[in-house]
């Protein structure tokens, strides 16, 4: 083991911009809405899993992304930045009190995942604390992953401007708290949902799609949803974060018999279909349909 524990000291100052070069050349961070998009036209058969005129879910946003700008997590003119322009629903997102359930759409999958992302990262959460994976020390710390070391929108605490460092804000604002009950179902789901761009779970959220979706659940957690909700939930935002894995899904299940509205989202979003190992075992089975599905982009 001795020399497995050098190496891995070896590397840690090397972590950090490993993670910045995944983040480029992966597409993990900021692609516009018209890139998911495209993906989306590209394929036949969407409306089933990814509906043109989306998904309602049953979670509120409130004000979060006010307080994400205020609390500096966010810069919001870089934020503003990455998109040629906001629409009115983006603004009231970054800037407003959101009451309505959101509703997500091939159009602002991309936004609502940087928003997730955002406050994933900063929201206190023992899932992010001390004995977790991501405090892991064979990793050399939180700091060094897709998740964190990717997200480079945090405003610079000195001067209010330029790029912050996020690990400044990482696991340190209560932005929604959970009562023990409440967290003990986000870690019980959490542990069970995967994403095709990576073997882990929701529970160890080391890159953003990981960070979004724990951000997911703790809000829909703190706002009184139920087990199976989370799971529908869930399967709803990483069809649209990942369209091409989850058409092939649909593809497999139907040719078992089971339509896409039939599937249990828990066992969808399990090590068995979402994980990148689950996933290219049902992309081979269905090949050549078998697509951009274990890829960290949006």
């Amino acid at each position: 083991m001795e020399p497995l524990n050098e190496t891995i000291q070896g590397l840690r100052p090397h972590i950090a911009l490993v993670a910045m070069l995944a983040t480029l050349l992966l597409g993990i961070q900021f692609l516009p809405r018209s890139d998911l998009d495209r993906n989306v036209q590209a394929s036949t058969g969407t409306e089933e899993v990814v509906p043109v005129s989306g998904i309602e879910l049953p979670v509120v946003w409130g004000d979060l992304g006010k307080q994400l700008v205020e609390l500096g997590v966010i810069d919001r003119e870089r934020f503003s930045a990455l998109y040629s322009t906001l629409s009115e629903e983006e603004r009231r997102l970054l800037d407003g009190n959101n009451p309505e359930r959101l509703r997500i759409t091939p159009e602002n999958a991309p936004y609502l995942l940087n928003l997730f992302w955002a406050f994933g990262l900063v929201n206190t959460n023992p899932i992010l604390e001390d004995e977790t994976e991501m405090m892991n020390p064979a990793y050399g710390g939180a700091g060094g992953f897709a998740s964190t070391g990717g997200w480079t929108l945090a405003r610079g605490p000195s001067t209010g401007s330029g790029q912050g460092d996020a690990m400044e804000h990482y696991n340190m604002h209560s932005l929604v708290t959970l009562t023990p009950e409440r967290q003990a179902l986000v870690e019980k789901v959490s542990k069970n949902i995967y994403r095709p761009c990576c073997g882990n779970s929701t529970h160890f959220p080391d890159c953003n799609h990981g960070i979004a979706m724990l951000s997911l659940l703790e809000i829909l957690a703190s706002q009184g949803v139920g087990e199976d909700e989370m799971y529908k939930a869930a399967l709803a935002v990483n069809s649209y974060w990942f369209p091409d894995t989850y058409q092939t899904i649909a593809v497999y299940m139907q040719q078992k018999g089971i339509a896409w509205e039939n599937v249990s989202p828990k066992e969808v979003l399990g090590v068995d279909y979402s994980s990148a190992s689950g996933f290219a075992r049902v992309a081979a089975e269905v090949a050549p349909r078998g697509g951009s599905g274990a890829s960290c982009g949006v």
